[in-house]
């Protein structure tokens, strides 16, 4: 995997991402583990220690980040009817991600290495587990232009860092060099 870890920026990129966690050999978890992270924002360390009674019944569930300390809602009532789904049959002391060792739930590095994995099938080196957090950020960005308030949900001190953070950035250079030319034709 590359540093330069990208969102997924188009619909086909996330469908194809989707098709490829369909085959893993968990893949009703690892399937909603990525859906969950690309419509909250959270860092993976965050998701993976949740467990089923963080979230059943609760709309918005408070929860404490691991890197910064600081308490946080998660907004997850658009995933309500996928939440459900999701967790029917299991107990609220249950792991929302288990893992396949019995009694844990799945760490940060197996989710790493289930990302490397599929993108090397999908020929890419910039994916990795912030992917999601990248993901729910430009899309939520190109949808409400709101930066201010993506701002404060990942929890950045200004405006330029989030862009950049969510890959914004590069792509208005490109957009804004397409076309520019300077000194004429060899």
């Amino acid at each position: 995997m590359g540093y330069n870890v990208q969102p997924l920026r188009t619909t086909e990129e996330i469908q194809d991402f989707q098709f490829w966690l369909r085959r893993t050999s968990f893949a009703e978890r690892d399937s909603f583990l990525f859906l969950f992270g690309i419509n909250n924002g959270l860092r993976m360390s965050d998701i993976v220690g949740l467990k089923v009674g963080d979230i059943r019944g609760i709309d918005k569930p408070i929860i404490v980040e691991k890197k910064t300390g600081k308490r946080k809602p998660i907004f997850i009532e658009n995933l309500r009817d996928e939440i459900m789904t999701y967790i029917e049959g299991k107990e609220n002391e249950d792991w929302l991600f288990p893992s396949r060792q019995q009694g844990g739930h799945i760490s940060r590095d197996r989710v790493y290495q289930i990302y490397a994995d599929i993108a090397d099938k999908l020929g890419r080196k910039d994916i990795g587990t912030h992917t999601l957090r990248k993901t729910f950020g430009y899309h939520y960005y190109k949808k409400t232009k709101d930066i201010a308030t993506l701002m404060f949900i990942f929890n950045h001190s200004s405006q330029a860092i989030t862009k950049r953070y969510i890959g914004i950035t590069e792509d208005e250079i490109g957009a804004s060099l397409r076309g520019f030319k300077l000194g004429g034709n060899l």
